[in-house]
Formats: C-alpha cells, sequence, structure tokens
C-alpha cells in the first residue's frame, strides 16, 4: 500500500471487488459450500453483508450494545444482490469521513482506531469476496494492488490474526509462490 492510499480506499475497493463476485453468483448457487466450512454461499454473502452494516454503525461511533441485535440472522432478505449493494456505500462511506480513520471504534476486540478496523473489514471483504468466487467457479484472481496491500495489513498482525481462528490454518507456501498465493495460505486457503 503506498503512502498516498489509506486503508479507507482499499475497503472501497474491496468492497467494489466483491460486488462484482456477488453480482455473478449463479441463481443456483446459493447454497453451495465455501471454503469457510461452516458456511453456504448465502451464508457467506450473509456475513460480508452484515459486517458491512456492523461497520457502517460502529464507524460512526455507536458501541456493540447499542447495535444489540439489529443485524442477527438473516439480513439479506429475498434479493441477495440487492442487499449487497445497499451495503456497500454505508460501510464504505464511514471510513472516507474527516477523521474517522483515527476515531475510536468500539469493536468487540477493542476500542481500536478506524484504521484498524477499517483494515480488517478490507481483508475480510477480500478474502471472502475470494471464497464466494471459488464456490462458485468465478475467476479468483484479486487485483495485485489490493493483494500487496492486504499483505501489508496482515504482516505485522499475522499471529494474531492466525490465533484468532476467523481465517483458518496457515497451509505450507512454496519459496516461489506469488503474493496472492502467500496471502491465502497465510490465511488458511489455497
Amino acid at each position: 500500500m503506498g503512502p498516498a492510499t489509506s486503508i479507507a480506499t482499499l475497503h472501497r475497493a474491496a468492497l467494489e471487488q466483491t460486488r462484482a463476485t456477488v453480482r455473478d453468483l449463479p441463481d443456483d448457487a446459493w447454497d453451495r459450500a465455501t471454503p469457510c466450512d461452516e458456511w453456504s454461499v448465502r451464508e457467506l454473502t450473509n456475513h460480508i453483508v452484515a459486517g458491512n452494516l456492523w461497520a457502517a454503525r460502529l464507524g460512526a461511533g455507536e458501541t456493540i450494545e447499542q447495535v444489540g441485535d439489529a443485524f442477527e440472522g438473516d439480513v439479506l432478505g429475498s434479493d441477495p444482490r440487492a442487499a449487497y449493494d445497499a451495503s456497500v456505500e454505508p460501510a464504505a462511506g464511514v471510513f472516507e469521513r474527516p477523521g474517522a480513520l483515527e476515531a475510536p471504534c468500539a469493536v468487540s476486540y477493542g476500542p481500536v482506531p478506524g484504521e484498524v478496523y477499517a483494515g480488517h473489514r478490507f481483508l475480510d471483504v477480500l478474502v471472502h469476496g475470494w471464497d464466494l468466487a471459488v464456490a462458485t467457479g468465478q475467476d479468483t484472481r484479486l487485483p495485485l494492488d489490493l493483494v500487496a496491500a492486504a499483505w501489508d495489513v496482515i504482516t505485522p498482525q499475522l499471529d494474531l490474526l492466525r490465533a484468532s481462528g476467523m481465517f483458518g490454518e496457515d497451509r505450507a507456501t512454496a519459496a516461489d509462490a506469488d503474493l496472492q498465493t502467500r496471502l491465502l495460505h497465510a490465511l488458511g486457503r489455497g
């Protein structure tokens, strides 16, 4: 990630990358398994959309208690693609507001600066977008700039992310593997 590229910009780019994958999900794919063992395509899409909705609220200064159970269960309704689309702007925009990246976000592992939370949302959206692409036979190549930025985000906190159990176990990686392969293997995928 270059000095001129903020995590808010990268987060928006990941949301848009995943939006294209969600848009192209086959109509018969919602019950398919994903690389996330516990989630079908619909359940994983629901997780991403719920995360976007949480980000919009927590990034705006609300607490977990204030949000409560607003996003428990199915948030996709009868049109999952429209639900994803509707969640993008609030999730992206909250981190683009002046001072948002410095402001504390009351997340389950925080509070942390908005920049840290936006970085974790960036990873979650990007990697789960890849999961959806794998599950539905779509192109799994991620933009190199997003892969490089994701690598920059995870490198200093890789042990913490692995220990969280959110991304799966690290996989052995060949020394000559490309950066996307190294990123995915570090997060238990590929």
